[in-house]
């Protein structure tokens, strides 16, 4: 089975449904991408995947889209790719596999940019907020960005105007990595007045989106988009927020995935700080005044470190309960069929086989002769 084919078939997944699509991210894991597609294409399908992918499941452009993506210098990263961001994407995995709504992962990236994701975004804080950001907040998000970019964070937005467009100049200006990810397509050049801020970001990270090509801007995919941001960082700084935003709700998604969600004051009398302040009175917040507050908070939440009082932090203690199961299940010399698996584990065979490539993105678990293992940390 072909990388190719792999990437095609998921290229052709990614446009048949609108993100999140929790019921064809499950059936991929289930059949794999290439078997998915073919039953997605003959409607051979549940009912729920059905409901996903019926509208579009004859919109076949797969070939046109990769063909298009790599004339404007995009690819197609898949969770085949070594390059793929599995750790920071387990959180949605864990997520949907406990039932939190919409936060099913994506099911490949579109990528411009020379950065390599698994290796930027090892390291990297989300800095977002409102659009119609005061000089106030544009210069400190433009600080934070640049000291953490400094001391080698990946600044991670959504290239919006305002507190987005200030967090990326930030990090471009120290001479560092930003990725900005976006809620349409790559090739659609919005916000227009941000091309350039684009192109430039590209040059020295990526510009990263689920969307297809010519995929247009609006409303409930920059929500939708807003759980990538929260994932695929350890934590969220908001810098200005109204009561009701978009940086208010990517921070509410860091807080379901688990991530650190931190807030910077502003003024009492100003109506942009207002969704700041009232995160850090509900508590759904750590309150930020510096760097060096932002790289305390996401340390104490770090790998490795003490979480909430808990102890040391386990490699497994992001897996759903059936997952750790099936990797209890696994010997640590040795291997065991996936048969064998399902017996030790009581998890479903079909279950398993979903589960076992997980794992193994997740550096938990490796094949080898006799079946599958436990990896050693």
């Amino acid at each position: 089975m072909s990388t190719d084919a792999i990437r095609t078939a998921r290229a052709y997944l990614l446009r048949v449904a609108e993100p999140p699509a929790p019921a064809l991210w499950r059936f991929v894991a289930e059949y794999g991408p290439i078997d998915a597609a073919r039953k997605v294409r003959a409607a051979d399908v549940p009912d729920r995947v059905a409901a996903e992918t019926a509208a579009r499941r004859q919109l076949d452009l797969a070939e046109h889209d990769l063909e298009f993506g790599a004339a404007r210098g995009a690819r197609l990263v898949i969770p085949e790719d070594d390059e793929w961001p599995a750790w920071p994407l387990l959180s949605l995995e864990v997520a949907t596999g406990r039932g939190v709504e919409g936060m099913a992962p994506p099911l490949a990236l579109w990528v411009r940019g020379e950065a390599v994701l698994d290796d930027v975004l090892s390291d990297a804080v989300a800095i977002v907020g409102a659009r119609a950001a005061t000089d106030y907040g544009e210069s400190t998000a433009t600080e934070f960005a640049y000291e953490l970019s400094g001391a080698g964070t990946t600044v991670v937005s959504g290239a919006a105007y305002g507190i987005d467009g200030a967090a990326h100049r930030g990090a471009l200006a120290a001479g560092g990595v930003t990725v900005a990810v976006l809620g349409c397509g790559l090739d659609v050049g919005y916000p227009a007045g941000h091309v350039g801020l684009l192109n430039r970001v590209a040059q020295r990270g990526a510009v990263v989106s689920e969307y297809p090509p010519n995929t247009q801007p609006a409303r409930h995919r920059f929500l939708v988009r807003n759980r990538l941001l929260a994932a695929l960082t350890a934590g969220t700084v908001v810098v200005e927020a109204g009561r009701r935003s978009g940086a208010r709700n990517t921070a509410t998604t860091a807080g379901l995935l688990g991530k650190a969600v931190m807030a910077v004051p502003g003024p009492i009398t100003s109506a942009s700080s207002v969704g700041c302040h009232q995160l850090v009175r509900d508590s759904r917040a750590t309150l930020v005044a510096s760097v060096a507050d932002v790289v305390e908070t996401v340390g104490r939440l770090g790998s490795g470190l003490t979480r909430h009082g808990d102890g040391p932090r386990r490699r497994t203690d992001d897996l759903d309960p059936e997952s750790l199961r099936v990797f209890e299940a696994l010997p640590a010399r040795g291997g065991r069929s996936p048969e064998a698996i399902a017996t030790e584990s009581g998890v479903g065979l079909r279950r398993v086989r979903a589960v076992l490539p997980t794992l193994e993105l997740a550096g938990l678990a490796e094949r080898c002769d006799e079946g599958w293992k436990q990896r050693n940390a």
